[in-house]
C-alpha cells in the first residue's frame, strides 16, 4: 500500500532554513525519521505529526494532506 499522506515538511524547513537534524532535535526523533517521513516511506504517528506542525507553528493541514486515491 502506498503512503496515504502527502507532506510539505521539506518546503517548510527550507522556508525556515532548518535542517532535518534541527527539526528532529526539536521534536525528539532521529534525523532518519524526518527523512523517511519527508520522502513518504513512513507515515508518522499522530503525536509526531502534531509535534511537526507545532514546531512550524502551522495547522496540521498545512503540513499534511491526504493523497488522492
Amino acid at each position: 500500500m502506498s503512503n496515504p499522506l502527502n507532506n510539505r515538511i521539506r518546503v517548510l524547513r527550507a522556508e525556515r532554513k532548518m535542517s532535518q537534524t534541527d527539526l528532529a532535535d526539536a521534536i525528539g526523533v532521529s534525523r532518519k525519521t524526518i527523512s523517511t517521513i519527508e520522502v513518504g516511506r513512513f507515515v508518522p504517528s499522530t503525536v509526531i505529526a502534531l509535534k511537526i506542525a507545532r514546531e512550524f507553528d502551522v495547522a496540521f493541514e498545512k503540513v499534511f494532506s491526504l493523497a488522492e486515491r
